[in-house]
C-alpha cells in the first residue's frame, strides 16, 4: 500500500483519488477551496465536478497543503495547467528530496514555452518529476469503466513503480521514458480538439473531423520530433489516441467550448458556458510560440489562435485552410525520428 497526496480535488483528480483509494492505498486529497472541501468532507462526493462518484469514507481531505504532502510515498498533482506553477511553488518548502510528483494535468505555459513537467522542475529542483496521460476523461475513470494510460518517467524504476500503483482490473498503465513527447501531445490535442468543435459548431461534418484528427497528429508529431520527442509517443496513446478522444467526446471540455465558438461565442464566454478551465485556450499561443521557435508549420494551431485571439470568423478562417498550397501529404518523419534523441531506457 502507497500513501498518496493528490493536489487538487477537481474531476481529473478526484477521479484518480477514488481509483487509487478502490487499489487499497491510502488517500488525502488536497484543495485551496474552503468550500470544496467542507463538501468532500461531507458528502464524500465532489458534487459540482464529478457527481455520482462517491468517495471512500477512508479518504481524507484537507485545506492544509503540508498535511496533504507529509510522508506521501506518491504526490498526484492534479491543478490546472495556468495554476501548475503557482502550485508548485507553495509545494516546494514541503517536498522531501528524491520526492516522486506525477502531474496529471496537461498544458505549456505560453510565457516561457516550458511544459509543465520543465515547470514543476524548476520549482522544485529535488523532486522525481513523472507524468501520467493518455486517452482518459475523468467521468469514465470515475465510473470504472476500461482505460488504458501511460506513466512516463525518467528513471525506470520510477515508472515501472507508478506502473504498480495505478494499474487496475479497470485501469491499464503502460510505460514511456518520452516524457517530452508525451507532454506535448496531451497540451496540444487540446487545441485541435477546440479546432474540432469549433468544425462542429459550423455545422461540418465527420469528413471535416476525420481531416482535423489525422493532421492534427501530423502538427503535433511534426513539431514534438523536432524538438526532440519520438514517433510512436505520436501515434500511440498519449498521441493519437488522447487525440480522438479529446475530439470525439462531449465529455471534452475543448470540443465543448469550440461547439460554442463556432456557433459565435467568443472564448471568454465559451469558457464560463463550459463552466471548466478550457486547456487548449491556454495551449494555443504557446503551441504557435513553439512552432516559430522550432521553424515548424502548424495551420491547425495558426486557425485556432487567430478565432481565438485575432477576432477572425470561423468560417472565413475554415475556408483559408482549405484553400492552402497544395501540399504532399507525409514528410519523412522517419528521417526526422532518426536525428531525434534515443531513449535513455
Amino acid at each position: 500500500m502507497a500513501n498518496i497526496g493528490v493536489i487538487g480535488a477537481g474531476s481529473w483528480g478526484t477521479a484518480l483519488a477514488s481509483l487509487l483509494s478502490k487499489n487499497g492505498h491510502s488517500i488525502t486529497v488536497w484543495s485551496c477551496v474552503e468550500d470544496e472541501v467542507k463538501m468532500l468532507n461531507e458528502y464524500h462526493e465532489q458534487k459540482d465536478k464529478l457527481p455520482g462518484v462517491i468517495l471512500s469514507t477512508d479518504m481524507k481531505f484537507t485545506m492544509d497543503l503540508e498535511e496533504a504532502m507529509k510522508d506521501k510515498d506518491i504526490l498526484v498533482l492534479a491543478v490546472p495547467s495556468p495554476f501548475t506553477r503557482s502550485t508548485a511553488h507553495k509545494m516546494a518548502p514541503f517536498t522531501k528530496d528524491g520526492q516522486i510528483i506525477v502531474n496529471v494535468a496537461k498544458g505549456i505555459e505560453d510565457s516561457t514555452l516550458m511544459t509543465l513537467s520543465e515547470i514543476i522542475e524548476e520549482e522544485i529542483p529535488n523532486a522525481d518529476v513523472c507524468v501520467l496521460c493518455g486517452p482518459s476523461h475523468a467521468e469514465e475513470v470515475g465510473k470504472g469503466l476500461p482505460t488504458t494510460i501511460v506513466a512516463g518517467a525518467k528513471k525506470k524504476e520510477t515508472a515501472l513503480y507508478l506502473q504498480k500503483v495505478f494499474m487496475s482490473d479497470v485501469f491499464r498503465v503502460y510505460i514511456s521514458s518520452d516524457i517530452l513527447g508525451m507532454e506535448l501531445g496531451a497540451a496540444l490535442k487540446n487545441v485541435v480538439a477546440l479546432a474540432a468543435g469549433i468544425a462542429d459548431g459550423l455545422g461540418y461534418g465527420d469528413n471535416t473531423k476525420a481531416a482535423l484528427i489525422t493532421r492534427g497528429i501530423a502538427e503535433i508529431a511534426r513539431l514534438g520530433i523536432s524538438m526532440g520527442g519520438r514517433i510512436e509517443t505520436f501515434y500511440g496513446l498519449t498521441g493519437i489516441g488522447d487525440l480522438i478522444v479529446t475530439c470525439a467526446s462531449m465529455h471534452s471540455r475543448n470540443r465543448r467550448a469550440g461547439i460554442l465558438i463556432g456557433q459565435g461565442y467568443s472564448y471568454e464566454e465559451a469558457m464560463n458556458e463550459v463552466k471548466q478551465v478550457v486547456e487548449g485556450v491556454y495551449a494555443a499561443k504557446a503551441g504557435l510560440g513553439l512552432g516559430k521557435k522550432y521553424n515548424v508549420n502548424l495551420p491547425i494551431i495558426e486557425f485556432v489562435n487567430k478565432i481565438l485571439f485575432e477576432g477572425c470568423d470561423a468560417a472565413s478562417s475554415a475556408k483559408s485552410l482549405m484553400v492552402r498550397e497544395a501540399k504532399i501529404e507525409n514528410i519523412d518523419l522517419r528521417e526526422l525520428y532518426m536525428n531525434s534523441q534515443d531513449a535513455p531506457w
